[in-house]
């Protein structure tokens, strides 16, 4: 029997909606519970929201909330949908202070509701990794991981990559 993971979401990308009369991205429901039964998941997933924001509105006091949280779960392996704006610096805190859990934070460049979003892969790479990694914090995008101290988002390439 595989072990629960707790799935804690934040916002971001991921569960952006699109307002077709203003053209504005905005955030209403998330929609992890359609995308886990969209990709035919059989794993034991919790999921928690945390917050619902733009990673760049995310401020300490959210990152705190969001630490707090992965320090006190029950779980040793943790999944956090996260912006990809500021996923680096989530995982930085999260790397400095939790070495005891398998914590993996993914995104989506493009918004599950435009229906083309690599969200879905991205979330399923990261349930996948959170099951095979030892402990530690990663980024999981496009297929990839990385460790949360050899990571930066490649803004004009639109994709993460290692530092060194």
């Amino acid at each position: 029997m595989s072990e629960t993971i707790r799935l804690f979401v934040t916002g971001g990308t991921f569960d952006k909606e699109y307002d077709e009369r203003n053209g504005n991205l905005y955030f209403k429901d998330s929609h992890l519970r359609d995308m886990l039964k969209l990709g035919r998941c059989r794993l034991d997933v919790e999921i928690r929201t945390l917050m619902m924001i733009d990673s760049l509105d995310m401020d300490d006091e959210d990152r705190d909330v969001i630490l707090g949280q992965c320090r006190k779960c029950d779980r040793d392996r943790i999944v956090i949908t996260h912006g990809t704006d500021s996923m680096e610096t989530t995982a930085r805190l999260l790397g400095e202070n939790i070495t005891d859990k398998t914590i993996v934070l993914t995104g989506a460049m493009i918004p599950m509701a435009f229906g083309s979003s690599d969200g879905l892969f991205n979330l399923g790479s990261a349930l996948a990794f959170t099951q095979s990694l030892p402990h530690g914090v990663y980024i999981a995008m496009n297929g990839r991981f990385f460790t949360w101290d050899n990571v930066k988002k490649n803004r004009d390439a639109g994709m993460f990559e290692e530092l060194i």
